[in-house]
């Protein structure tokens, strides 16, 4: 038996609402499952499924039955970016934990090289900008889960073992709530004044990789308690009592120097003719799914959300720069830059569970 997947009831109800064709005539329905990964099991807690993509008001063309049976025309790249934006929107504890196809019964067999394309971009373009390290307890393997319109019977096709699917219900109620704010305040170096957008991305990603080091190894505490990593967080409960939801405050206490992992025996002095500002304070909103997760894991969520907050946040500062560089035919300046980090406050656009 392959790795267990604990599903929310109400993903088993939409996914079988999907329909391929649909009344657009798409061959095929693709998206994405939101959830939890621990080391036993992954809670699947949410589907989405991928938008039409606009086609400059033409709407979707219409494919006849002899088109539909082949996915040579499934988008990749838009299934992917479709997994980038709502990788940014979503809270801490919940990532993609991999993508579901929806086909009629001729295209089963094509589905399987589909989905492990669809697993390795979209696992290849959310990990690109990654600025935590991954652990020993963390899975990165993704799901690749087929449904056939005719069997309605989950797939999975991300393993030489057959997954282990059940649906529950309930599985996204009385999940611990953790919340924490964290104040910028930080300062990059720029090496030249006259650099592209593309350029100043690659110089604020190596200035906060710094500062997401000081994150990792930061201490958290816990309604203001400093904790033992393998305590439990809602401790006292009685055996097969019902979880019941709580609330906790994060703290995160930045060491004042570097890391170890970024220190280094030798001073490299560059000569700078700029720099880059971020100022602003970081709302954050983390969830565990089990009454016995330990200290240790709500502080590796909530900083991951931390660092994935600011991660993000800079990313879409860029690239709002970069497009209205293009529609006026320049490239902002740098002036631009500053003025519109330092004026923005990073808020996350939380995604509340029922």
């Amino acid at each position: 038996m392959g790795r267990g997947y604990i599903v929310e009831n109400m993903v088993e109800k939409y996914l079988s609402s999907l329909q391929a064709p649909d009344s657009t005539g798409t061959s095929c329905v693709t998206g994405l499952l939101i959830g939890q990964s621990t080391s036993q099991r992954d809670l699947v807690a949410l589907a989405v499924r991928t938008p039409q993509r606009n086609t400059d008001g033409q709407g979707s063309p219409s494919i006849n039955r002899r088109a539909w049976i082949s996915l040579d025309h499934l988008d990749v790249e838009w299934v992917t970016e479709h997994a980038r934006q709502v990788s940014r929107m979503l809270p801490g504890g919940l990532s993609i934990l991999g993508v579901f196809l929806v086909t009629v019964p001729e295209l089963s067999k094509e589905a399987q090289n589909i989905l492990r394309q669809l697993i390795f971009a979209v696992d290849k373009h959310i990990s690109k900008g990654r600025l935590w390290s991954l652990t020993n307890e963390d899975v990165t393997e993704k799901v690749a889960l087929h449904i056939c319109t005719e069997t309605r019977n989950p797939e999975n096709t991300s393993s030489a073992k057959p997954a282990d699917w059940k649906y529950q219900l309930g599985v996204c109620t009385s999940w611990q709530v953790l919340t924490c704010s964290v104040g910028l305040d930080l300062l990059i170096p720029v090496l030249d004044m006259r650099v592209l957008p593309q350029d100043m991305e690659k110089c604020m990603k190596e200035g906060l990789k710094i500062w997401a080091k000081q994150i990792e190894v930061g201490l958290c505490l816990i309604n203001g308690k400093i904790l033992a990593d393998e305590t439990e967080i809602v401790a006292g409960q009685k055996k097969n009592a019902k979880p019941v939801q709580q609330t906790f405050q994060a703290q995160i206490l930045i060491p004042m120097a570097e890391p170890p992992s970024v220190q280094t025996s030798t001073v490299l002095v560059k000569m700078c003719s700029g720099s880059l500002s971020l100022k602003g304070m970081v709302h954050c909103r983390a969830y565990l799914q089990s009454n016995k997760s330990r200290v240790k894991d709500a502080a590796k969520v909530i900083k991951r959300d931390i660092i994935n907050t600011v991660s993000s946040r800079v990313e879409m500062f860029l690239e709002d720069l970069l497009m209205e560089g293009v529609d006026n035919g320049k490239l902002p300046n740098l002036s631009a830059l500053l003025l519109y980090v330092i004026m923005s406050t990073i808020n996350l656009l939380s995604l509340y569970l029922p």
